[in-house]
Order: C-alpha cells, then sequence, then structure tokens
C-alpha cells in the first residue's frame, strides 16, 4: 500500500494535506515493525503542539512507541475509532487508521515517499 500524496518524518508519520487540514498516522512500515497494535494513546483535541513533540503512545505485542508530532500546530480532531479498535493501524495505515488531524504547518523535514523509502 502506497500513499503517493502523503509527506514522511524520519519518525515514521505520514501526514496528507486535505483542505487546510493535516491528517496524519503511523507509515505502513511503522506498523509492520511494531505487529499487532493492542492500544493507542492520542493527544485532546485543541492542545497545540509543535514538530518534534511527543503527543501520545501506540503499544503492540512487541513495543510500546511515542508518537512524534509531524505538525505545529494545533490538534483539530482525533480518530476516535482506532481507540476502540486499534487494529485498525495495521490493516489501514493510510485510511481508517488515521491518529490525529491538525491545523497548523507541517515540519520543514518531511520527506516525499520515494525519499522515506529511501532511508529504510
Amino acid at each position: 500500500m502506497a500513499c503517493n500524496d502523503c509527506y514522511f518524518s524520519r519518525d515514521h508519520f505520514w501526514v496528507l494535506e486535505a483542505e487546510e487540514v493535516l491528517r496524519a498516522g503511523i507509515s505502513e512500515h511503522a506498523q509492520n515493525s511494531l505487529g499487532d497494535i493492542v492500544f493507542v494513546d492520542l493527544p485532546k483535541p485543541g492542545m497545540s503542539v509543535r514538530a518534534g513533540q511527543v503527543i501520545g503512545t501506540v503499544e503492540s505485542v512487541k513495543s510500546t512507541s511515542d508518537l512524534i508530532s509531524p505538525v505545529t500546530g494545533k490538534i483539530l480532531n482525533i480518530n476516535e475509532a482506532v481507540l476502540d479498535t486499534p487494529e485498525l493501524i495495521n490493516s489501514s495505515p493510510y485510511g481508517e487508521g488515521w491518529l490525529v488531524e491538525f491545523v497548523g504547518e507541517m515540519d520543514p523535514e518531511l520527506m516525499s515517499e520515494d525519499d522515506y523509502l529511501s532511508t529504510l
């Protein structure tokens, strides 16, 4: 699966810009590395964040990883569905498994998908 219009962080977050909203989640590579995801802790809507800040965690059967914001701005919305069904991140990381919607500015260090894949 690919996300050709997405930008990617070195912390394995993807960002997709859609009508002044930045939707983000973890990359397919990250969810594959984590294995079966069993729990997600997401930030509260309205929270101000800066790129590089820890905004939550994702827990799998293998480990727990921090979620690092790829955006400086404000949390607009979270995907409530992944709180109840975290395995959506494994089955649809660029679709139903998105995590956070932001308003703000993308980290200028975000990469194209090809550039991101070349770092793996």
